[in-house]
């Protein structure tokens, strides 16, 4: 009798999920830093506005780049609950179409549109510094 509840209790622990970040978690915190992203791409572009319209522009381009990368990563991680391997696949196509967009972004901001480099250039490395930021506070 003993033996059986012993093996229930085992058999019922072994069906518990104990996760330490559920799917949630990761959604909240991916909306979270895109977000602050976009709130960065706003102040940095008032910023600039002093230096000139172009400037303004400029920053708030780089950094909306960023935020969209993030969000194309975010999209694509939390497309689907997989195994750990599709999982890490989705991960790993999620970050290369980040650098993309965000290389992308940088290629238009920069070559099409003409829009000063430095500019630009700050506004993506403010809204990038956000990822350190979203990591350190826990909400």
């Amino acid at each position: 009798m003993a033996r059986s509840w012993f093996g229930a209790a085992l058999s019922e622990a072994a069906r518990e999920h104990h996760v330490i970040n559920s799917l949630a978690s990761g959604r909240r915190l991916a909306l979270r830093m895109i977000l602050l992203q976009l709130a960065v791409a706003v102040i940095v572009g008032l910023a600039f506005l002093t230096q000139g319209p172009r400037d303004a522009w400029a920053a708030a381009a780089g950094a909306t780049s960023v935020a969209l990368g993030t969000a194309l990563l975010a999209w694509r991680t939390f497309a689907g609950m997989d195994g750990g391997g599709m999982t890490m696949w989705r991960v790993l196509s999620g970050v290369v179409l980040k650098w993309i967009v965000i290389f992308g972004g940088l290629v238009t901001i920069l070559g099409h549109w003409k829009l000063p480099p430095l500019a630009a250039i700050t506004g993506l490395v403010a809204a990038y510094a956000i990822n350190l930021l979203a990591f350190r506070f826990k909400g």
